[in-house]
């Protein structure tokens, strides 16, 4: 089966009525398709929807490392949040990369 459009527009729909099975659906394939899962993520910070912080969580690398490949790219970098929501979600993915991090480093 070819995915044509009304292929999309039938998964927004079922997405009201099962949101779960969609939202699984989608997970899985954009964690098996690591060009797409970038394309995703990117297009979603181009737009303004996420930051760069959560772009980096999404793609599982480090905030710098995100910026240096944006930077690369000639993709224009959003520093610093828009709003109290951005703020909020620049310290919880530093707070969660630091949990993630800090369990790897041998103590003193």
């Amino acid at each position: 089966m070819l995915v044509q459009e009304w292929t999309l527009d039938q998964l927004v729909k079922v997405r009201q009525y099962q949101p779960t099975l969609v939202d699984q659906a989608i997970e899985t394939l954009l964690l098996q398709q690591e060009e797409l899962r970038w394309f995703v993520v990117v297009g979603a910070y181009l737009d303004e929807r996420i930051n760069l912080g959560k772009a980096a969580e999404l793609l599982g690398i480090h905030r710098l490392e995100l910026q240096q490949r944006f930077i690369k790219q000639g993709i224009p970098l959003r520093l610093g949040p828009a709003n109290i929501e951005e703020a909020k979600a620049e310290v919880d993915a530093i707070m969660s990369w630091e949990q993630e991090n800090t369990h790897d480093r041998p103590v003193g």
